[in-house]
């Protein structure tokens, strides 16, 4: 007499194989988590690495990092980030950085929010082709540009001087801050402008009291962005600013110190002043680094 096997109801037969898919999705999803923090921590590693060892190598004397480069350093020199301030003139090169980028990070945020926000909120003949324009900008080549800007600004008395380095930075600069910026103006809600204006605000108080402090996450993180290009920039004042020395600035300052230091053989020098060059933009990515991180997902949010 042949014994029947009891068929599993629909019930319990949906639940079994509900079971062995997420079983299965939690198995692919640990490999995936394993590989990308491995991915992470290989990223970190070939980071951190390098800038450990800088600092390392500035309190080492030229013969300890032309015997040993990879070695710990005897004692602390501290004399390398006097003679980097002082005989480098790193803190001319520092003041003369923060002169000019004051004034382009300033004139680039103004006009980079002013513009974003006209085209994000307004609907006007060509501003999609406006849009794209400054779009565009962004996949220009800076170095096909550097023979234009120089007789541009030679025509108009500008070259070697802090005023167009400033005007070139601005102009460098916009593409990325108006694009980044217009998805952000797009993320704002709209009835809270819409309520300003029911409420007499026109179209600057409208921007500059209601828009522009609701847009302060993506403000903050564009600001970093736009200090860090500007701060690392060495081809643009390397061409435009190369008649007096003691006006160059801090990419170009390392990079005569780099010369200089190696025909003096003071490397230790020479670290020691691309560790000063590091810490101002160290410590404002420390400071502001939950505004940089809310301003990038705000804008990818809608």
């Amino acid at each position: 007499m042949a014994i029947e096997t009891p068929t599993p109801a629909p019930a319990e037969a949906s639940e079994k194989s509900q079971a062995r898919a997420a079983k299965r999705l939690r198995s692919e999803g640990g490999v995936l988590n394993l590989f990308s923090q491995g991915f992470l921590w290989l990223w970190a590693l070939l980071v951190i690495i390098p800038v450990v060892w800088i600092v390392m190598t500035s309190f080492k004397t030229s013969r300890e990092i032309a015997s040993d480069p990879l070695a710990l350093p005897e004692a602390m020199h501290w004399a390398n980030y006097v003679n980097a301030w002082t005989n480098g003139n790193i803190g001319s090169f520092f003041l003369n950085t923060v002169q000019v980028m004051a004034f382009s990070v300033t004139g680039t945020m103004l006009l980079g929010a002013m513009a974003a926000y006209v085209l994000a909120r307004y609907e006007f003949p060509g501003s999609r082709l406006l849009y794209f324009g400054f779009a565009a900008g962004m996949m220009f080549p800076v170095f096909l540009a550097l023979f234009p800007l120089f007789k541009t600004l030679s025509n108009v008395s500008l070259l070697n001087t802090k005023t167009g380095l400033i005007l070139v930075y601005i102009a460098y600069s916009l593409p990325f801050t108006v694009f980044f910026l217009t998805a952000f103006f797009r993320t704002l809600p709209s009835g809270v402008a819409e309520a300003a204006i029911v409420d007499g605000a026109g179209h600057y108080r409208l921007f500059f009291q209601v828009m522009l402090p609701m847009a302060k996450p993506g403000l903050i993180a564009i600001t970093i962005f736009n200090i860090l290009g500007q701060w690392n920039q060495f081809l643009l004042p390397l061409v435009l600013m190369n008649r007096n020395p003691q006006d160059a600035v801090i990419s170009q300052g390392l990079a005569n110190l780099a010369m200089r230091q190696g025909y003096e053989g003071d490397a230790g020098a020479l670290f020691a002043g691309t560790v000063l060059a590091m810490i101002p933009i160290f410590v404002a990515y420390v400071i502001f680094q939950r505004q940089i991180q809310a301003g990038l997902t705000a804008g990818a949010i809608k």
